[in-house]
């Protein structure tokens, strides 16, 4: 019985992906499943920097790096596949993804900075919201910029 619901979800699965790939759209729903995690790392370890008594400044830098870290290896593995020839396109493709995620870090702060300070909303609440900003500039960051180049085998 286990076999066939497995063999099931596995047929399902594939059908779902062949018909996301035949529309240009696996990309997007990759990046999206893994950005949904990438959002709940960032949440989780800014909720609880918070409640350990770090101001929300800092847990905001901390949940950024973590999440960053994260983000590079989803990305480059499993969403945009890439594979580059050597460490120093590798260093590159790095250097790029870090500079890209601080330009998205100046955007968070300054959506927290407006919804905490100018909107007077929580904290939990600023972070949820940015995080809708976020998602969408770095995944353009990281489609046309950062990984634009196709894999040499998938």
């Amino acid at each position: 019985m286990i076999e066939i619901m497995k063999e099931s979800v596995m047929r399902l699965y594939r059908w779902f992906k062949e018909l996301l790939i035949a529309h240009n759209l696996w990309d997007v729903f990759t990046y999206v499943f893994f950005g949904g995690w990438t959002t709940v790392v960032n949440i989780v370890v800014f909720a609880i920097a918070t409640k350990l008594g770090l101001s929300w400044i800092i847990a905001n830098f901390l949940a950024w790096l973590l999440s960053v870290l994260f983000a590079f290896i989803t990305n480059k593995l499993w969403v945009f596949h890439s594979h580059v020839p050597d460490f120093a396109a590798l260093m590159a493709e790095i250097v790029l993804f870090f500079g890209a995620r601080i330009v998205s870090l100046g955007i968070d702060y300054g959506c927290m900075f407006l919804f905490i300070d100018g909107l007077h909303l929580s904290n939990l609440v600023a972070k949820v919201l940015t995080q809708v900003v976020i998602v969408v500039a770095n995944y353009a960051f990281s489609k046309f910029i950062i990984f634009r180049h196709k894999p040499t085998d998938k």
